[in-house]
């Protein structure tokens, strides 16, 4: 019989009461993959969705392990791999698989935890701060703008302020609640509300925003929220400004100013990570290695952790990220850091 992991498993799709822990086969790297030990984890609204069945997972991943980001021990190098080696401390994002003791991934993919971070912290970094930095660069955001970041209390957008902060530019942020404001503006948030809500629900953050940029709006808007937000979110954008759509929290449809787009010259546009193919997977590793892993090892960036839980206690951990109370990563603790 193979060596086998501990894994949670999505048993069928449902509440958190269907995720259970059980053994799979420990999984054999390819010609360029390494197989790590995975260490520590965290857990993003994707592995919700997915839970429930409306998220699937890519062809060639897990279908029924969720998990986007890890962090780990190379244990095993495929026969091409040259730039990794046992025993080398790494992170980094996969389609899935990662809520498992081990998994597999292009060596192309992986980069390299600094001396100064335990694994633990690190398992919570990658899902926050790679589709952050990656969403800035598709809006080709320059030092000395102003960028407002819906969703700011969540994981994704708590590292965006902190990168737009020590990328030279200025964070604005919305969110649902006053603690999150005030875990965004401790961490250098120039200003944020909580979208006043009209008659007919949608949320108005426009004005706020304009006042609060002496009447020219913003220059970049990252939205994890989607739906009305995006028609709001048009409204509060500077001439030639830039959406990125992040997220669909609020829903896939939107009633969008079209004028306005055409007459400020605007860019609108949508991104997904987990989707890519391999290359653009590794085209956005490498800037993440360049550019933000050197500001985690000086410390201007860290990972906002509320709360960590073991593996054994993932269907906890979903119930209360369901509850969108979270600031910050719920963390997950896989395995000891230190190899047996």
């Amino acid at each position: 019989m193979p060596p086998t992991m501990r894994a949670a498993i999505i048993t069928a799709p449902g509440a958190p009461d269907v995720l259970a822990i059980q053994p799979r086969p420990i999984p054999t790297p390819g010609e360029t993959e390494v197989l790590v030990r995975v260490v520590g984890s965290a857990l993003n609204r994707a592995d919700l969705v997915q839970r429930a069945g409306g998220y699937p997972a890519p062809p060639g991943v897990p279908a029924d392990i969720p998990g986007l980001e890890f962090s780990g021990i190379v244990d095993q190098c495929g026969p091409a791999v040259t730039n990794w080696a046992p025993g080398d401390r790494v992170f980094g994002l996969v389609p899935g698989g990662a809520h498992a003791e081990y998994l597999v991934t292009d060596c192309r993919t992986l980069a390299r935890v600094p001396d100064s971070l335990d694994l633990h912290t690190a398992g919570a970094i990658p899902e926050a701060f790679i589709p952050a930095h990656d969403a800035l660069r598709q809006a080709q955001f320059k030092r000395g703008e102003r960028v407002l970041v819906h969703a700011v209390g969540s994981g994704v957008g708590l590292a965006a302020v902190q990168l737009i902060r020590a990328l030279g530019g200025i964070p604005y942020g919305t969110a649902r609640s006053a603690p999150k404001l005030d875990a965004a503006r401790a961490l250098g948030m120039e200003d944020g509300w909580i979208p006043e809500r009209a008659e007919d629900n949608a949320p108005r953050f426009a004005e706020q925003v304009t006042a609060a940029t002496n009447g020219k709006g913003v220059d970049v808007i990252l939205d994890l929220v989607g739906g009305a937000y995006v028609a709001e979110g048009v409204r509060a954008l500077a001439m030639r400004g830039r959406l990125v759509l992040i997220g669909l929290l609020a829903g896939p449809s939107a009633n969008v100013d079209l004028r306005r787009v055409l007459s400020r010259r605007l860019n609108v546009r949508g991104t997904v990570l987990r989707a890519r193919a391999l290359d653009e997977r590794i085209e956005f590793t490498t800037a993440f290695v360049q550019e933000v892993v050197p500001l985690i090892a000086e410390g201007q960036l860290r990972a906002i952790i509320e709360r960590s839980y073991n593996l054994d206690d993932i269907a906890a951990a979903h119930a209360e990220l369901g509850g969108n109370d979270v600031a910050g990563k719920l963390a997950l603790h896989i395995a000891d850091e230190a190899l047996s």
